[in-house]
C-alpha cells in the first residue's frame, strides 16, 4: 500500500472500515439473548464504538484493560438490561465475535 492508499481512507483501517460498515442500529429485543449469554459489552457514549470493537477484535488487551478499569467497557449488567427494556433507547451494535458491543445513543 502506498501512502496515498492510506490517505485516500484517512487514518482509519482497513478493519475499522468493515467494522464501520458492520454498525447497526439495533433494539434491546434483539441483543437479550447476547446478554443472556454474558458476551454484551456496554460502550461509553464519549468512546467511538468501532474503535472500541477494533481493540477488541485486535487483542489489544492493554487498551480494552484500560476502559474497563475506567468503566467506559463493561459487560452488561442486569440493572443495565433491565434499564435497557425499560426505556428501549436507540442502541448501535457491531458484533466482534464472540462479543457484542453495544453503545447508547440520543
Amino acid at each position: 500500500m502506498t501512502s496515498s492508499d492510506t490517505s485516500a481512507q484517512g487514518s482509519h483501517s482497513p478493519l475499522y472500515m468493515k467494522l464501520l460498515a458492520e454498525t447497526a442500529k439495533i433494539g434491546w429485543s434483539e441483543l437479550e439473548r447476547f446478554f443472556a449469554r454474558g458476551v454484551l459489552l456496554r460502550v461509553a457514549r464519549d468512546l467511538d464504538l468501532v474503535s472500541v470493537a477494533e481493540a477488541v477484535a485486535n487483542d489489544d488487551t492493554a487498551q480494552v484493560a484500560q476502559w474497563l478499569s475506567a468503566g467506559l467497557l463493561e459487560r452488561v449488567q442486569a440493572e443495565t438490561a433491565a434499564d435497557f427494556a425499560a426505556r428501549d433507547p436507540d442502541l448501535w451494535a457491531v458484533v466482534v465475535s464472540p462479543w457484542v458491543c453495544v453503545q447508547e445513543r440520543g
